[in-house]
């Protein structure tokens, strides 16, 4: 859970001296966030495909909003970890290797379909 920096609509933002500003982190567990905030990044990952994503979103009103979907996710030591710890790393590890399986034993392919 990323908050703006002060005064500022982005988690990052930059004074006229070129110094950046941040926001707060707080990490929270998965069955801790709100369950249409979990739902909503969910159904926006799976539409890009079976990977690993970071969907950025804004919750407001009781709503959330998909503002982007990323390809090449942060992941922090110390902060998106900080629930998990290493076992977040294991889990990603386990994942890709299932994948690499997958792959040599044709369960799965690569291939660009046109």
């Amino acid at each position: 859970k990323y908050y703006m920096a002060s005064g500022h609509w982005q988690v990052m933002s930059k004074d006229s001296a070129g110094e950046s500003r941040y926001g707060d982190v707080e990490c929270i567990p998965v069955d801790k966030a709100p369950a249409e905030v979990v739902r909503i990044a969910l159904r926006a990952a799976n539409l890009i495909g079976d990977g690993l994503y970071g969907v950025d979103l804004k919750f407001s009103g009781g709503k959330a909003y998909v503002i982007e979907i990323n390809d090449n996710p942060s992941i922090d030591g110390d902060c998106e970890d900080e629930i998990l710890g290493n076992e977040l790393y294991r889990i990603i590890m386990r994942d890709f290797m299932r994948r690499v399986q997958e792959r040599a034993e044709g369960k799965r392919s690569y291939d660009i379909q046109s």
